[in-house]
């Protein structure tokens, strides 16, 4: 499990946290406590903001693998404020997260790219209205084993080249990628298709959202995909920057050459957007009905409370600027439902901050 200091096995006993990991995107059901009554159907999900011990209920997280550091995270040091409350988070992929969102199965879904057209539809089928945050920026890291000192730097059309649904079957070797690499055999390692990482890499580099080869090997945890790659002296793998920081001493970063030289992601180039196409915004969707309850209100106000944008940090991701937070608390406050992405998916070239001025 990765946290802010690598957390292992072992949580505060305050904390909730639901594991249920599976290659095919299933996570686990959680018992949980009765939630606090709701307020009005009138009442703006922002309007009450209490925390401390008088909160209790529970709050269901689920979804993106990539977001669940920052959800774990927050959850722990919310708990430690309000012990009546408990969080459970889990990780089934962006799309078995919204899978079970759209079903009323859980409050909050995370999400590593913005939510599909189909999964609009299926909201819509279950009577579930969302409130779209993005909470913190990433940088798609793609890593190889330690051994490998060759593919230091490559460019978007080599990645094509090893992932396009094409190379099936016949791309093997790193030398077909670039002839002055070694004849050596080339492992791949990536997130499942019902991830949200899945979508927004192949999209960015492949041309179309959810296109590959199926010849890899596939989890929906990535701390598996770490160790695939670690273990594979020939091995290449992609996920959130966060597992590569927290892991950096099993595997090199690989620097990507858009047409503009070799950047790697870092605090820095995610947050300055010079790390393309790969950066990227991570979001929460907040089912609307359930934002009327205190405890639900209180656990999404605490991730933009300027005091824990450091957790955010801390777990490897970057958190957004001051006056975009400021924007996104009140698209919280307001109520505002549905996707500034118009249900388009994942999306390069575009900015959170053009968006958000677009949908004023």
């Amino acid at each position: 499990m990765l946290s802010r200091n690598i957390r292992v096995a072992s949580l505060a006993s305050a904390v909730v946290l639901v594991l249920g990991v599976t290659a095919c995107g299933g996570g686990n059901q959680t018992a949980s406590n009765a939630p606090a009554s709701p307020q009005g159907e009138g009442a703006s999900p922002a309007a009450n903001t209490t925390t401390g011990s008088n909160l209790s209920g529970t709050v269901k997280v689920d979804g993106s693998s990539t977001v669940f550091p920052i959800s774990e995270a927050m959850a722990e040091e919310f708990q430690k404020a309000n012990p009546g409350v408990q969080v459970t988070v889990a990780q089934s992929g962006t799309g078995g997260g919204f899978k079970k969102f759209c079903n009323n199965e859980t409050d909050i879904s995370n999400a590593s790219r913005p939510i599909k057209a189909e999964e609009v539809e299926l909201c819509k089928k279950g009577n579930v209205e969302y409130i779209e945050l993005p909470v913190a920026y990433d940088g798609l890291s793609v890593v190889v084993n330690p051994q490998n000192k060759f593919a230091q730097c490559l460019t978007i059309a080599e990645l094509k080249k090893m992932w396009e649904p094409a190379a099936q079957g016949k791309v093997a070797t790193w030398n077909q990628i670039r002839p002055d690499f070694p004849n050596q055999k080339l492992g791949l390692y990536g997130p499942g298709t019902d991830s949200g990482t899945y979508d927004f890499f192949t999209n960015a580099v492949v041309g179309k959202e959810g296109e590959s080869r199926g010849d890899y090997t596939a989890s929906e945890d990535d701390n598996t995909l770490v160790q695939g790659v670690s273990a594979d002296p020939g091995g290449l793998g992609f996920f959130g920057y966060a597992y590569y920081e927290n892991n950096k001493d099993k595997l090199a970063l690989v620097g990507i050459d858009n047409g503009k030289g070799c950047i790697q992601p870092s605090a820095e180039t995610i947050g300055n957007g010079t790390y393309q196409p790969l950066s990227r915004p991570e979001f929460i969707y907040v089912k609307k009905s359930a934002a009327t309850r205190p405890e639900v209100q209180a656990f999404v106000n605490f991730h933009f409370a300027p005091e824990n944008q450091e957790l955010i940090s801390e777990v490897g991701y970057v958190p957004l600027p001051n006056d975009l937070v400021g924007q996104v608390q009140a698209r919280f406050k307001e109520g505002k439902v549905g996707s500034v992405f118009e249900g388009k998916g994942s999306q390069t070239g575009v900015t959170l901050a053009d968006l958000l001025k677009q949908e004023k």
